[in-house]
């Protein structure tokens, strides 16, 4: 899978998208990741991406050209379009459902809006769905943009030693996980219940033991 993030801070996502199980996953070949720097598609010589609104309003919007150049790019790069997202609090909330529905993209395009938005036109040219990170605003688009790309990541074979490591899990078959210990048996007078330190795995398993842990 490829996925590409459009941003103006592509150092702020590779911050964290070069780290942990995603970042090795990169590593080997496992899934791409590319951010791309909405400013080396201005075209005026200061970089500028953003403009006033038509109509006024307070705050900048991000202007039609860069983000559709930075796309069309990608487009002949890969010679594919990709499913693009806009990140967006006016979008399908995000949960795991949406995650396993992309993780099924051959290549997925992320837009990370700023400012007070994009312009509308680069959502009727290029966006397939808006995406929210749920009911709250953001300076930006890059946080709830690395949360779609990690929670999409992590459900590519491969990227993860196992799959049961997503399929048993909270949230996958809508259900949230049980307690879970480790070591020490006993810490600061609260103890790990007897039923997991019976080393039956086949009994710990069980749907209604789980259950009696939550």
């Amino acid at each position: 899978m490829r996925i590409d993030i459009l941003t103006l801070f592509p150092e702020m996502c590779e911050a964290v998208l070069e780290k942990s199980i995603i970042g090795k996953a990169r590593e080997k070949g496992v899934i791409e990741i590319f951010c791309h720097n909405l400013r080396d598609y201005a075209r005026d010589k200061h970089r500028r991406v953003d403009d006033y609104p038509y109509g006024g309003g307070a705050g900048m919007i991000i202007a039609p050209q860069p983000i559709v150049s930075c796309f069309e790019d990608i487009c002949r790069v890969t010679g594919k379009r990709p499913h693009t997202l806009y990140m967006s609090p006016k979008g399908r909330v995000f949960d795991q459902k949406m995650a396993v529905e992309l993780s099924g993209m051959d290549e997925l395009c992320i837009i990370c809006g700023h400012y007070e938005g994009i312009d509308q036109r680069v959502i009727d040219l290029i966006v397939d769905e808006e995406c929210s990170a749920g009911d709250f605003v953001l300076t930006g688009g890059e946080l709830p943009a690395l949360m779609v790309t990690d929670a999409v990541s992590r459900l590519i074979p491969g990227v993860l030693s196992d799959e049961v490591c997503f399929t048993d899990e909270s949230h996958f078959n809508g259900l949230l996980e049980y307690p879970q210990y480790t070591r020490p048996q006993s810490f600061r007078d609260l103890e790990v219940p007897q039923i997991l330190l019976s080393g039956h795995h086949g009994n710990i398993e069980n749907g209604d033991v789980r259950s009696r842990l939550k």
